[in-house]
């Protein structure tokens, strides 16, 4: 397993500032709460973070934002809009501050196993990396597909179309 694990704010803010210049459409980024998994694929790669978990979405949104390579999809779990104060208290305040944060970006609402099984797939040729928060309430964790920030879907069907036999 190349899971590579430590503590710090200096260590994971190290690691994601060293991985986004050298990822690209394909490679994820994930800021998960505290239960999950350390993935065994070795494809994936787990760093914690002693910080709040809001904070971190922000900084790797940032990050993610000010590099020119790249954009990102960014999914949540389908199952955050569902769960009840009752069952998960502060879950409505996490809610709001994640939508403060993730403003302006298109979020998708995946079924938390839909998206682990992509990221299983995609280890299997590209990195992940996984930062791990204190985080203590389920369904808390925002996965970033990164993509092109350069070229979009669009552009890359006309150029397939102006290739025969490359349609897509």
């Amino acid at each position: 397993m190349s899971e590579s694990v430590a503590s710090g704010e200096a260590e994971w803010e190290r690691q994601l500032a060293n991985s986004l210049p050298a990822f690209g459409h394909r490679n994820w980024i994930v800021v998960a709460d505290s239960a999950y998994p350390a993935q065994a694929n070795p494809g994936i790669d787990t760093i914690v973070a002693g910080e709040d978990h809001v904070h971190v979405i922000r900084q790797v949104l940032n990050g993610i934002r000010a590099s020119i390579h790249l954009r990102a999809n960014v999914y949540v779990d389908r199952e955050l809009e569902v769960v009840a104060e009752s069952d998960a208290p502060g879950i409505t305040e996490y809610r709001q501050q994640l939508d403060t944060v993730l403003y302006g970006a298109t979020v998708s609402h995946i079924p938390h196993e839909r998206i682990i099984h992509e990221l299983d797939q995609c280890a299997r040729l590209f990195k992940i990396l996984v930062i791990k928060t204190g985080m203590t309430i389920p369904y808390t964790s925002v996965f970033f597909e990164l993509d092109c920030g350069y070229w979009n879907a669009e552009a890359e069907e006309r150029v397939r179309q102006a290739m025969p036999g490359m349609e897509s």
